[in-house]
């Protein structure tokens, strides 16, 4: 007896609402850009630049006691993480505090690192302070351009890569997908104004993965039913190749989130921000791959006159369920 999420044949029309679901999706992506223009985004310590201090003690780090230690300062945003290294010994426990840049200034003064220093001798005798760094405004700035370029290199490698494997109109459909979800992920940290720092490039990166990979399963499909039903209407065949992926892309999605949900509730503060946008970023991203992609390669229409047969690459695990 196997675990069905969706009946093993549908015949569901995704393209009922389809005006409804891609004019949502086209004025979500609107106000997504607005927001980023006229809100902005809650930049971290490495596009705003601040002070990394690494510090290491012979006794075992409690991060809330660090913490607790710290906010009474008003040191703003401060992120503290424990460093683990197969190479430390037993006594050996590191951290490193990045503290973000005061009233505009390239790094924190070395009053409130003296100050930062004595509290946390306060709570721990044995704690000293090997090294203490600094990230200014200008590096800061080149790491908001690096992380844009990265961005926009890996959607035009897709472009590229879609393009030489389908068609230039599955190409299109591809990208406007990718663009929907970058947009949507970075309209929703400016809404809730969710710290924003090179982890969250990280997992727009991913994002951008996930979601070429559900767009080419259903591309790859599309294009064996385009084949084998020459003289069905292209509507028809974009639905009927939605319903056959149908199983696999709900047994995807649902067993990433339910690891997504858990690292969200039970991660800690370090990486809620990384998780939260990768849960985003698949909802998301499964719902551009069926109502972004396809409408867009509907309106641009494809060639029906393909004489080669599929050999079902990339299709063969579509209905595979739990």
């Amino acid at each position: 007896m196997r675990l069905k999420l969706v009946p093993s044949e549908t015949s569901w029309d995704f393209f009922r609402h389809a005006r409804l679901t891609f004019g949502a999706s086209v004025a979500a992506v609107i106000l997504s850009v607005v927001l980023f223009f006229v809100v902005g985004l809650n930049f971290g310590i490495d596009f705003r630049g601040g002070t990394t201090i690494r510090t290491e003690s012979s006794t075992a780090v409690d991060v809330g006691t660090y913490r607790q230690a710290l906010s009474g300062l008003g040191l703003g945003d401060v992120s503290i993480t424990e460093v683990f290294d197969p190479t430390f010994g037993a006594d050996r426990h590191v951290t490193q505090i990045r503290i973000q840049a005061q009233d505009e200034q390239e790094a924190v003064t070395p009053e409130i690192i003296r100050q930062i220093e004595a509290a946390l001798t306060a709570i721990d005798p044995a704690i000293t302070f090997p090294s203490v760094e600094s990230v200014g405004p200008k590096i800061s700035g080149e790491l908001i351009q690096t992380a844009v370029l990265s961005v926009l290199l890996a959607i035009g490698a897709v472009l590229v890569y879609i393009w030489l494997r389908f068609e230039w109109q599955f190409a299109v459909g591809a990208v406007a997908a990718l663009l929907h979800d970058v947009a949507l992920t970075v309209g929703i940290f400016s809404l809730l104004q969710i710290k924003f720092d090179l982890a969250i490039i990280a997992a727009l990166l991913t994002i951008v993965g996930y979601s070429l990979n559900d767009t080419v399963v259903i591309f790859d499909r599309l294009r064996e039913n385009l084949r084998k039903y020459k003289k069905m209407d292209l509507r028809e065949v974009m639905n009927l190749s939605v319903n056959e992926t149908l199983s696999r892309t709900v047994m995807t999605s649902g067993t990433t989130l339910i690891a997504l949900i858990a690292l969200l509730v039970l991660g800690g503060d370090v990486i809620r921000g990384f998780v939260f946008a990768m849960t985003w970023g698949v909802i998301v991203g499964t719902y551009s791959s069926v109502f972004v992609a396809k409408n867009i390669v509907l309106f641009l229409g494809v060639k029906r006159d393909w004489s080669k047969t599929s050999d079902g690459g990339g299709t063969q695990f579509a209905n595979i369920d739990a």
